[in-house]
């Protein structure tokens, strides 16, 4: 009879040594799980944005949640004051949330058009190279397009500063597109400029980059129906996403 606890001992003999069971003929070693990818995906997670104004806080964004991979677009949907702007600049990393987190697993722009971080006593040419530089990106090759895109001319020479808002607006867009990112924060800046620098900027973001992830805050509807495969539609800060893109809107068009 073996006692339990015991090990099985032959007949005529000492105990028998028994391996193991996690090293017989398995390394004595264990070996370190592998590391799991980068999670390829834009991912924002109960996001809560309050800001402490003369009449008591104000919360712009509560809880508000969405997640977007290479190729999707994600519409953005709310009435003026919803916290759409907002939203964009969190994503992007312009401002921080009050709560929640945003995971940035694809290589995401600025808000398209953002000019607010452009150094303005230094010149167009000069804001491209810091951003070409800061980016790892060819300066020249940034700088060649820029130039063509923009159609600014000889204004790249002088301060920021002394640019019309619609110039800003311009440089942004075109030193946006030139550094390949992977993911778009495009906020209401599709008609910059005339009908003909649209339809250059429309092409340009929609047709050429087809392939890229977008984040779009647009009031024009017909725009988000066409290039768009999901929404998140927001009202009094709260965030719900929709699959189907009519019912989104139908819902948009009832705030």
């Amino acid at each position: 009879m073996i006692a339990f606890g015991s090990r099985p001992r032959p007949a005529n003999g000492p105990p028998a040594e028994v391996a193991a069971p996690e090293t017989a003929g398995m390394p004595t070693t264990r070996e370190a799980a592998p590391a799991a990818p980068p999670l390829r995906r834009v991912v924002a997670r109960d996001v809560v944005k309050t800001y402490h104004t003369q009449i008591g806080p104000r919360r712009v964004l509560d809880g508000v949640s969405f997640d977007i991979g290479m190729g999707d677009k994600i519409g953005v949907l709310g009435k003026n004051g919803a916290g759409k702007s907002t939203l964009v600049k969190i994503v992007g990393g312009v401002e921080a949330p009050t709560s929640g987190s945003v995971h940035r697993g694809l290589f995401m722009s600025w808000p398209v058009a953002f000019s607010g971080g452009f150094e303005g006593t230094m010149s167009g040419i000069d804001n491209i190279r810091f951003a070409a530089t800061l980016y790892q990106r060819d300066v020249q090759q940034v700088i060649a397009f820029v130039d063509d895109f923009a159609e600014l001319g000889r204004q790249l020479l002088l301060p920021v500063r002394n640019y019309s808002s619609g110039m800003q607006m311009r440089l942004a867009f075109a030193l946006t597109l030139a550094i390949d990112f992977e993911c778009f924060l495009v906020d209401e800046v599709l008609a910059v400029g005339d009908q003909r620098f649209h339809r250059k900027c429309h092409d340009a973001l929609f047709v050429q980059r087809a392939n890229c992830a977008m984040i779009l805050v647009s009031h024009d509807v017909h725009t988000l129906k066409r290039y768009c495969n999901k929404a998140l539609v927001l009202k009094s800060g709260r965030g719900r996403v929709f699959d189907d893109l009519d019912l989104a809107i139908k819902i948009y068009e009832t705030l």
